[in-house]
């Protein structure tokens, strides 16, 4: 799938974020207690370079969710092939986020079963997504959602 569908509602468009696009994300991913540590949107350079080796990339999808204009939703969406799962193509959805004036609202689960529905038009035979251990409140979302605490993940920081 190399193009964006329009979604089922006219309020949320869903498409490639673009450069312009990147103080929004930036913000959003600084706005929440973990984010706040670990971002910057003050210094907007690594991000520009970040931007641009995804933009790059066929297989990663920066997503912008907009409603009248403005920028209120992001999500990652990365396709990778594999051998297991005879041979599979999975989805990887990361760095979800929907501006603080959105969140309950709905357009969180508009976002990702966007991304559920874009992953299956593109082959993929499954769907995973990380969450932090402490964001209990999104765990509960995405299990409603129909996704299932499957595995131990692990990370290494370099």
């Amino acid at each position: 799938m190399s193009d964006f569908e329009k979604p089922d509602t006219a309020a949320v468009e869903f498409r490639r974020a673009q450069a312009d696009d990147l103080p929004a994300i930036v913000a959003m991913l600084a706005d929440d207690a973990l984010g706040a540590q670990r971002e910057s949107p003050n210094d907007l350079a690594p991000y520009t370079a970040a931007f641009e080796r995804i933009a790059s990339d066929p297989n990663q999808w920066l997503v912008a969710a907009v409603r009248d204009g403005r920028l209120v939703g992001t999500l990652q969406l990365t396709f990778i092939p594999g051998l297991s799962r005879r041979g599979a193509t999975r989805s990887l959805i990361e760095g979800v986020r929907v501006h603080s004036d959105e969140r309950g609202s709905g357009l969180g689960t508009q976002l990702i079963e966007w991304a559920i529905d874009a992953s299956r038009q593109a082959g993929c035979q499954l769907v995973q997504l990380t969450s932090d251990a402490t964001r209990i409140d999104a765990h509960r979302f995405y299990e409603r959602l129909g996704f299932e605490a499957s595995h131990l993940g692990f990370k290494l920081q370099l």
